[in-house]
């Protein structure tokens, strides 16, 4: 309960002011409501959520009670709607939550399952949630490495013979990665960590023969994979490891003819308990304005192309 009134109570001080009419006394560890009986029901409902933030590890501040009570007020019977986003802090003390309801889904996804599915247009938070929630998995001891992967397949242009070493050469395809993971940890101490093999970003292909263990991996433009890739990847799934697995099914560039791993992968897997597939859309971008302009437009005037999901809600498996 301390953790959930906040800084000197600063929850009771809030509520006092929102609902006037209530009288709220705390006894120890208890809080007693009494008031009309449906502001008492959802100031009830407003601590119980704030509780569940409190436990998760988040500290409760101004922010976070204005949005419980916000969400509470403006979607009494809506669970889901009502509850404050998930607050993700960094390493650099950057503050990350997600910004819709889907991107709040996918966060809670990948709370609860094993191996998660994230598919949705550029700008809507896939690959960068999933590195923030990789980075506290590692800060808060969950797992012991980081593995960030992607297929090492050219976007529409060929770069030819790239010169320089082999991590020279495979750099250009997993710099997109290196560069999200810039704004999750200190850049000074990134070499290090790579070093001694606490974060490891290495083309999908080196992950063929190996067990992945007490790992969070996350396979960023998984519409690039074949099908035999696909497989290869999700079975190298080790104990105490968690996978997230994005793409965007407009943006195949394999060879025509050749299927994309991550549409048979969706199909395959579908009702398989501990795996969840998150589809995001248009309405999710959080980059510039434009790029869901952009999205939608390419939508309108291009043929659809084939979908890893048949239906545009969720699907929780």
């Amino acid at each position: 309960m301390v953790q959930t009134f906040g800084p000197q109570d600063m929850l009771l001080r809030v509520l006092e002011g929102v609902y006037p009419d209530l009288k709220l006394l705390v006894r120890d560890q208890q809080l007693d409501i009494s008031g009309a009986p449906e502001d008492v029901a959802e100031v009830v409902k407003i601590v119980h959520d704030l509780q569940s933030v409190a436990g998760a590890g988040t500290t409760v501040g101004p922010e976070i009670i204005e949005a419980t009570i916000a969400g509470v007020r403006a979607y009494p019977d809506d669970i889901t709607m009502s509850m404050p986003a998930e607050l993700i802090v960094s390493a650099q003390g950057k503050k990350i939550r997600p910004k819709t309801e889907n991107q709040k889904a996918y966060v809670n996804a990948i709370n609860n399952n094993t191996v998660v599915f994230g598919i949705g247009p550029a700008g809507t938070g896939k690959t960068y949630l999933a590195m923030a929630k990789a980075v506290q998995a590692l800060h808060t001891r969950q797992v012991n490495r980081i593995i960030l992967t992607r297929p090492a397949v050219e976007a529409g242009e060929s770069l030819g013979f790239l010169p320089g070493t082999l991590s020279e050469k495979i750099d250009p395809y997993l710099r997109p990665l290196y560069d999200a993971l810039h704004e999750m940890v200190e850049p000074d101490s990134i070499p290090h960590l790579i070093e001694v093999g606490t974060i490891e970003v290495a083309p999908l292909a080196y992950m063929r023969g190996r067990t992945l263990n007490d790992a969070f991996i996350i396979l960023d433009e998984a519409q690039n994979t074949s099908a035999e890739q696909m497989k290869m990847f999700l079975t190298r799934l080790g104990f105490n490891s968690h996978m997230v697995i994005t793409g965007d099914a407009s943006q195949i560039d394999l060879p025509r003819g050749t299927d994309s791993g991550l549409a048979q992968a969706v199909d395959f897997l579908q009702g398989i308990d501990d795996i969840a597939i998150i589809e995001l859309k248009s309405s999710d971008v959080v980059r510039h304005d434009l790029v869901s302009k952009i999205v939608d437009a390419y939508d309108r005037y291009q043929p659809e192309p084939s979908r890893p999901q048949r239906s545009g809600r969720n699907r929780n498996r």
